[in-house]
């Protein structure tokens, strides 16, 4: 019989032998079940299946020695046995905390994502912002028309201001969002470099009044009599040579526009001919649209063309504005507001648990409190939206709640 640091030796060697394999497994069923089903597996469970594993090593390293297993080297295989669960116990608990730790969410843009410089980003509030602007000359896209130069300087003076913590890429998405809304861009291309400088290259719009004509309109202009505060995406009837018609009021030219409370004239940008056919970008709610003083000018009607037809032939026009109703969303939002209710919209970052789940899954009411009333993703806004609807990052949520309930979904969305 070997001596004792012989056996103990020996016991160790075959430990380490007979255990590799039964602590692989080990560690690939912890790491599995937790990372794919958040389940702990008991440790009993692994080390029984361990023992099993390395018995059957034990006993094919039995046949090609059978003195391993001899009546004289029990010290050995219960130092072996000892090795096997410590390797196994030590095995699995490494693959669990690796399951739990592991993001589930990795793809190729948080691999290679670029970060901004820390010499661009301003405190403000306690928050790190960063301010953007274009650089250089706006290019142009192939295939497409070349930008009026009008357009071209707008955009070379635009600047932006989004949280520094975001990587490059989610921020060129964030302007490039920005000048389509803005501009009503058809294509637009934008890259940032570390200092947060954008090189642009965007093709302009290619359709102008069209777009806010539905399927069977004309849009007419005519010299019309209509009543002071008429402004575009006012439903009005229109009286022209006895006959009656209903039409929405697509523009006003400059000598139809109200004063500004700062006493100078509000003016549209555009000239008479535009006014006519040309761009009517702006929609029917913004405060900023020109409207009418009252008496005889220009206007731009969108009705049927038997209408259409009619209105250019007529003498005596006259315009008569309907009234669109109650505005039940801002009776909503009054009554919000009574009971405590606040409006805030969030934007989700990369970073958050929100990310790349639906509101279903994230349970946003019952988790938070809150109420999402639209989201909005690639610029475009959806109202209302369903428990089924996605959520990525870089897309602004209105919600609605309380203070402290907005507070804590702003930091959950941060």
């Amino acid at each position: 019989m070997a001596s004792l640091p012989v056996e103990v030796l020996y016991g160790l060697y075959l430990g380490v032998l007979t255990g590799l394999v039964p602590a692989l497994i080990a560690w690939l069923l912890g790491f599995g079940f937790k990372y794919f089903t958040g389940i702990t597996i008991p440790g009993l469970g692994v080390v029984g299946l361990g023992v099993a594993i390395a018995g059957l090593n034990g006993g094919l390293l039995a046949l090609a020695d059978p003195s391993l297993t001899g009546s004289t080297n029990q010290l050995r295989l219960t130092i072996a046995l000892l090795v096997v669960l410590m390797g196994t116990l030590y095995a699995h608990a490494q693959g669990d905390k690796m399951g739990a730790a592991l993001p589930k969410r990795l793809n190729l843009r948080e691999l290679t994502k670029r970060t901004l410089s820390t010499d661009v980003v301003e405190l403000v509030g306690g928050r790190g912002q960063v301010r953007i602007s274009v650089v250089g000359d706006v290019g142009d896209v192939e295939g497409y028309p070349p930008l009026p130069e009008a357009l071209h300087e707008s955009i070379r003076a635009e600047t932006w201001t989004f949280p520094a913590d975001l990587p490059l890429v989610e921020l060129e998405s964030r302007v490039e969002a920005a000048l389509r809304t803005e501009y009503h861009l058809v294509e637009v291309a934008v890259t940032l470099d570390e200092r947060g400088r954008a090189t642009v290259a965007a093709a302009p719009p290619t359709s102008g009044l069209s777009k806010h004509l539905d399927p069977g309109e004309r849009a007419v202009s005519v010299d019309a009599l209509i009543p002071t505060g008429a402004a575009r995406g006012d439903e009005v009837t229109v009286l022209a040579d006895g006959e009656q018609f209903d039409a929405r009021l697509l523009g006003v030219v400059d000598g139809g526009t109200t004063p500004t409370p700062s006493g100078d004239t509000e003016t549209d940008t555009t000239d008479e001919a535009a006014t006519d056919g040309g761009d009517a970008d702006l929609p029917p709610e913004s405060p900023s649209l020109p409207r009418a003083v009252g008496g005889r000018v220009r206007v731009t009607l969108a009705t049927d063309r038997q209408t259409a037809t009619s209105l250019l032939g007529a003498d005596d026009v006259r315009l008569a504005v309907r009234s669109r109703g109650s505005r039940r969303e801002f009776e909503l939002v009054g009554l919000l507001r009574r009971t405590g209710k606040r409006f805030r919209r969030v934007t989700v970052s990369d970073r958050s648990e929100l990310a790349d789940t639906t509101l279903g899954e994230a349970s946003v009411r019952d988790t938070y409190g809150v109420a999402v009333l639209a989201v909005r993703h690639g610029g475009s806004w959806a109202i209302a939206p369903r428990g089924t609807r996605s959520i990525t990052a870089g897309d602004d949520l209105v919600v609605v709640g309380s203070t402290s309930e907005l507070d804590r979904f702003a930091e959950v969305a941060s």
